[in-house]
């Protein structure tokens, strides 16, 4: 008798793989293959952080649970630091930590959504945002990339519960004005949506133009803030991610980290509570060297006529292909197989963000970046890459295919 098929659901088999995380795979996959590629897709910095004493921790208490809603020292910790550099007025019982902002986002999208409801995504946008929306059963409205923020609310309707910005922007480093948030604040309050801001990059700012949704709605009243060490502190290895919002919000949350995570590591939230102050010391002037970089790269760029979405902050760049005519997939697997340049296709980030291709600056040396930028410019403006040589390359290489349908047919 033939066994049965076992099912996978219909939901998760719906949702393509992450673009990005594809493509940083075939960069890992090809320097195993001992390739030298010059790493434009990753979505991190590389930062010099010390190691700092474990001896001084309870290690043995760091093998075991503690408490769902991190440890109160760090959430003190997490608090003065958002009073100190953005001046809120935020308190640890504000704050919710738990292995990872993408973990944190996926349960504040449980606890505010019902199936059928609506999320609303500001191009462009991080892609799990809009993943973890269709897993929580929502519809996804994206709103384009060149509307302003005073015509938001012309994209919302009956069923729109949530507006997603990330502030600063991953990936085009635009930082929204503190009005524009207000305003948005005020659109979505007045229809009940909630407003969620990822402050992934909130330190990747060379002046004061950052400005905290916790400062500007000090009551948290229907604000979600995210946040994590990842990206401003380097360490995105050790998911650790938190939330800043309101108690009824926070009641709901803890009982879903409950049930998916429990909590965060035990012994790293030690090692920040020990060592905060101190990882910051090393890390900050880095990110503020990150964003010089970024400045003078963006001088190059210029020079050597690539375009790009405003912005001025993060260690990203949206640049555009121009009069390219060819599939911007295959032009960043081209790229990525016989330039060794990896970079992430604009449609990763949203429906009408085609035509760009996401460049990160934050792992190379400005010499490489030079270089791999002018081999940009070089193909774009040439011929369209052969599709073919591309599908017999990745498999002669024993390299998989992007599972999922990009907006070009691939």
């Amino acid at each position: 008798m033939d066994k049965p098929l076992m099912q996978i659901s219909q939901m998760v088999n719906e949702i393509p793989e992450a673009l990005s995380v594809y493509f940083n795979q075939l960069v890992y996959d090809l320097r195993r293959k001992q390739r030298d590629i010059i790493a434009l897709s990753l979505g991190e910095s590389f930062f010099e952080i010390p190691m700092f004493d474990f001896q001084k921790l309870d290690f043995n208490r760091g093998y075991h649970y503690s408490d769902t809603k991190g440890l109160p020292q760090l959430r003190e910790c997490i608090a003065d630091f958002y009073r100190r550099k953005y001046s809120t007025r935020i308190d640890s019982k504000d704050i919710l930590i738990s292995a990872g902002s993408k973990a944190i986002i996926f349960m504040c999208m449980q606890a505010v959504i019902e199936s059928g409801d609506e999320v609303v995504i500001h191009e462009p946008a991080w892609l799990s945002y809009r993943e973890q929306a269709h897993l929580v059963g929502a519809k996804v409205s994206f709103i384009p990339f060149d509307i302003p923020c005073a015509d938001f609310h012309q994209h919302f309707n009956l069923r729109s519960k949530l507006l997603i910005l990330n502030n600063p922007n991953n990936p085009a480093g635009r930082i929204y004005k503190p009005e524009e948030l207000l305003d948005l604040y005020h659109q979505c309050r007045s229809r009940g949506i909630y407003l969620m801001v990822d402050e992934a990059y909130s330190d990747f700012v060379l002046d004061d133009s950052f400005h905290s949704m916790a400062k500007l709605v000090p009551d948290l009243d229907g604000v979600i803030v995210i946040n994590s060490l990842s990206k401003n502190m380097g360490m995105s290895g050790w998911r650790i991610g938190y939330v800043i919002a309101e108690q009824k919000l926070l009641s709901a949350l803890l009982k879903l980290n409950q049930h998916l995570i429990t909590c965060a590591p035990t012994i790293l939230q030690q090692y920040l509570v020990e060592y905060f102050d101190d990882i910051l010391s090393h890390t900050l002037p880095q990110v503020q060297a990150v964003v010089e970089k970024r400045e003078r790269i963006k001088n190059r760029m210029k020079e050597i006529g690539l375009s790009h979405l405003g912005g001025s902050a993060t260690f990203y760049f949206f640049v555009e292909v121009g009069n390219y005519s060819g599939s911007i997939h295959d032009l960043a697997l081209f790229l990525l197989l016989e330039k060794g340049i990896s970079v992430v296709p604009g449609s990763a980030y949203g429906a009408t963000t085609e035509r760009f291709l996401r460049v990160s600056i934050g792992t190379e040396s400005e010499e490489r970046i030079d270089y791999a930028l002018q081999t940009l410019y070089d193909v774009i403006n040439g011929s369209t890459v052969d599709d073919k040589w591309i599908r017999s390359e990745l498999s002669n290489l024993g390299l998989s295919e992007f599972s999922g349908v990009t907006p070009d047919g691939h």
